[in-house]
């Protein structure tokens, strides 16, 4: 499928005749992430060149998405989450609906946030990135909106009406995108108990230099004020590989001063580690634990925060020698075309 995108992305790209991409997802979800369970079949089973061969295009996908030369619109009428992220959040106009759902829960299975995602987390509003992208907390389709995720909220119900009138004006004047978009719009709510009315609290303990005072900081204003929200992010923390809580937080810091290609790159390099389990197992075993035996209890190996020292961490983001299989990661020589969006 990822090859097959890029094919024809590449191809519309050069199509005079073509003005407008519609990227959208099959069924209830925009792309839930499932490329994991057959990547790690594919490591597993001996296959090391398919698997590095298959996470570069990946990559390489994201990219063509974030400098394509023509609008692109991704409707997310639905599920984003993983490798979904990576193509939506990319792109030039996002549009979100009542039913989607947006999560990078990586750390729960022994991975990271990658996709660029130290790149589009990092650069939301005060450290609401490493809120998500330390705890995976599920966010609505409005909650993405708020945040800067999204850039339109349109209801699932008239998204095929605005597919339709895409078509029909973009064809004539791609200019007019951002207006169409604007006439679907409609005003997003927020849930009572929506973490991004908590930006405040978020910012005080997502803002600590490390995982442990982050976590230490939320244990703290859970007895004082005992909100939901706060207590799951707990939860999900300790239940996360300690090595990929890690490995996310210093991405993510490293990604606010650091362009897209640099943030692509680094995923490579870190992947890269963790694939051919250099330092730990923590990837495979997280796989194992929700993918194929499906006992929720993986074992992560160091099985403490306190036990995964700074250095230790810094091995994932330094590079090795070269691997016939997972060379450098080639970015290919693109600009960025800036394409007016609406401020909603």
């Amino acid at each position: 499928m990822i090859s097959q995108m890029k094919r024809a992305l590449e191809e519309y790209e050069v199509d005079d005749t073509i003005k407008l991409i519609i990227l959208k997802g099959q069924g209830k979800a925009f792309c839930a992430g499932g490329d994991v369970v057959r990547f790690v079949q594919l490591v597993s089973e001996g296959h090391w060149s398919l698997a590095a061969r298959f996470y570069q295009k990946q990559l390489l996908l994201d990219y063509l998405i974030a400098t394509y030369n023509k609008p692109l619109v991704v409707l997310m009428n639905g599920v984003v989450m993983g490798g979904g992220a990576g193509l939506s959040m990319n792109a030039s106009f996002r549009v979100v609906t009542e039913n989607t759902v947006f999560a990078m829960p990586e750390a729960s299975i022994g991975h990271f946030p990658d996709v660029g995602a130290s790149y589009f987390l990092s650069r939301l509003s005060g450290h609401f990135g490493e809120y998500l992208g330390l705890t995976g907390a599920k966010i609505s389709g409005s909650e993405m909106l708020k945040c800067g995720l999204a850039t339109h909220f349109v209801f699932s119900k008239d998204i095929k009406s605005l597919e339709a009138e895409l078509s029909k004006t973009a064809h004539d004047d791609v200019s007019t995108i951002p207006s169409t978009l604007e006439k679907f719009i409609h005003k997003s709510n927020l849930e009572q108990d929506s973490a991004w009315t908590r930006l405040d609290i978020i910012n005080k303990c997502f803002s600590k230099k490390s995982v442990e005072d982050i976590l230490t900081s939320l244990e703290t204003e859970v007895v004082r004020c005992g909100d939901k929200w706060m207590a799951n992010a707990i939860n999900s923390m300790k239940r996360a590989s300690p090595t990929s809580l890690k490995i996310c937080l210093k991405s993510i810091r490293e990604g606010r001063s650091s362009t897209l290609e640099e943030c692509l790159r680094r995923d490579y390099i870190v992947s890269r580690h963790m694939v051919r389990r250099t330092f730990n197992n923590d990837f495979f075993e997280g796989s194992r634990a929700m993918f194929f035996d499906k006992d929720k209890r993986p074992q992560w190996n160091p099985s403490r925060l306190e036990n995964v020292g700074d250095e230790f961490v810094k091995k994932f983001f330094s590079d090795v020698d070269n691997d016939d299989d997972w060379d450098c990661l080639a970015l290919p020589n693109r600009k960025i075309r800036k394409i007016k969006t609406s401020k909603l």
